[in-house]
């Protein structure tokens, strides 16, 4: 970081605009201004939910440096043209997916946001990071972006809905089945 914020605000953002890494000034409704947004709100929210996690260490551990890649990916959506999320990201993820979902049982059903406080935020993260991997590609139908970073997206919402599944049954509890509604006058 190249300076110090020592006054909050600016008034530069007072017409609609914020202004990206690179000097350059955007409408801050903008796909890119969107996924710096999005991404820093899953941060936001596995930051919660690690606060959730005091007798989960590993797992702390784990998110804390998922978060760091997440600012790394903000920053990135902030410069554009810039790539510091790449294949080896994914690589880890992906590693680290297969290790949390060794010891669980093959999904039968659908599962439902809960079994747990911990769980249903991990459940929130993985829905936000789904949001954020969609904003991701309408941001590359109309700008060039670093293909690392939405499949980065991808797998990290998989490896959230694994930690999930890993918290929901943790000393003994269970994950949240979804149970099919039947169709209207069909009790």
């Amino acid at each position: 970081m190249g300076y110090r914020l020592s006054k909050i605000y600016t008034r530069t953002g007072d017409d609609g605009s914020t202004g990206l890494a690179d000097g350059s000034r955007i409408a801050k409704n903008a796909q890119r201004v969107d996924a710096m947004g999005t991404v820093d709100e899953l941060n936001c929210q596995i930051g919660v939910l690690i606060e959730y996690l005091d007798n989960e260490p590993e797992l702390a551990e784990l998110l804390r440096k998922i978060q760091h890649h997440l600012f790394d990916l903000g920053g990135e959506f902030a410069i554009p043209g810039s790539h510091v999320i790449g294949e080896g990201h994914i690589d880890w993820l992906e590693s680290t997916l297969d290790q949390w979902n060794e010891d669980l049982p093959p999904l039968e059903n659908f599962i439902l946001p809960g079994g747990r406080r911990d769980a249903a935020h991990c459940h929130l993260a993985r829905a936000i990071c789904r949001r954020g991997e969609r904003v991701v590609v309408a941001l590359g139908h109309e700008d060039s972006i670093n293909e690392s970073s939405r499949r980065y997206l991808n797998r990290l919402s998989d490896l959230l809905f694994v930690i999930a599944r890993v918290l929901a049954r943790r000393d003994g509890g269970e994950e949240v089945l979804w149970s099919p509604t039947p169709p209207a006058g069909k009790n």
